[in-house]
């Protein structure tokens, strides 16, 4: 985007902090690849100004807004009609404002996930054994939802207020069990992937590296913080001889339907995003084939 008009489209992403967010990167690469005269720009409120934000920008005078932590529950609340993945997660990572004022939601963590899946660990069949998710906040609950849905035979949902996993549990039905923390190593016995879905392992916090100790060989890590990129915990299961799948991958995978929603059309996959990425996070010579 060379150029702001008077006739140009804006959508963005909210969050708090923002700074770290790559989807400025995608989205303003995929807008200048298209030719859409368009912009995608960061916006991070307080959590007291996040509703009137979300207030401010009905009636479309912005497209839309993908939303991460720590408003995605917030963002759900604020919408006037929301997907059923929205609905079943508890939470949304996209809000797409309508022309009559309307906000509506939807959550693509989960498609971004599976499509993570697919592109990193092409050989699993997350239908073939238990999969664990740590974390029962947002992305947790998005996670639990889109596995059940891809067919895994049970999800482990591993949580620190078991009362929250158990919430999670209840709302969605189906396969799930819940664990405490000092009960890891059971949940990840015989168990076929694992998927980090909480904020540990962001910016150097310290990772849940016990989750490994009971994980058989071979199952697939993944880890949806993507900066660092190479968090401790994969990079521990890759010493481990584990798959592993990034957060990056998911989070490129998720801003797709984002873009279509947001500008009309399906991004142009001409354009390596990843490697634009990368280049930011300061990545690309340490990326290697898994």
């Amino acid at each position: 985007m060379s150029r702001i008009t008077g006739a140009t489209a804006v959508a963005g992403v909210v969050g708090r902090p923002v700074r770290h967010s790559m989807s400025p990167i995608l989205h303003n690469a995929w807008l200048a690849a298209t030719g859409i005269d368009g912009v995608y720009v960061p916006f991070s409120p307080t959590a007291e100004g996040f509703p009137a934000l979300v207030a401010g920008l009905r009636g479309a005078s912005v497209r839309g807004l993908n939303v991460t932590l720590p408003f995605k529950e917030a963002a759900l609340a604020a919408a006037d009609r929301a997907s059923e993945r929205a609905l079943r997660a508890g939470a949304a990572n996209v809000l797409v404002f309508e022309a009559d004022g309307t906000v509506r939601a939807d959550n693509t963590d989960g498609e971004g996930m599976i499509g993570a899946f697919a592109a990193q660990a092409p050989g699993h069949d997350l239908a073939a054994a238990p999969v664990v998710v740590l974390g029962a906040g947002g992305a947790g609950r998005g996670a639990v939802g889109a596995l059940l849905d891809a067919g895994a035979p049970e999800v482990r949902l591993v949580n620190r207020t078991l009362a929250k996993a158990e919430a999670i549990k209840d709302r969605l039905g189906g396969p799930i069990r819940v664990f405490g923390w000092d009960a890891v190593a059971e949940a990840t016995s015989g168990a076929g992937a694992l998927v980090n879905a909480t904020a540990l392992g962001l910016e150097g916090r310290d990772p849940p590296l016990a989750a490994l100790e009971g994980l058989p060989p071979g199952a697939v890590v993944m880890d949806m913080v993507y900066k660092p990129l190479r968090t401790a915990l994969l990079a521990q299961a890759a010493a481990a001889g584990h798959p592993t799948v990034d957060g990056l991958e998911m989070l490129i995978r998720q801003a797709v339907p984002s873009f279509e929603a947001f500008f009309g059309q399906a991004p142009p996959a001409s354009v390596d995003v990843r490697a634009l990425a990368l280049a930011a996070l300061g990545e690309a010579a340490k990326e290697t084939v898994r």
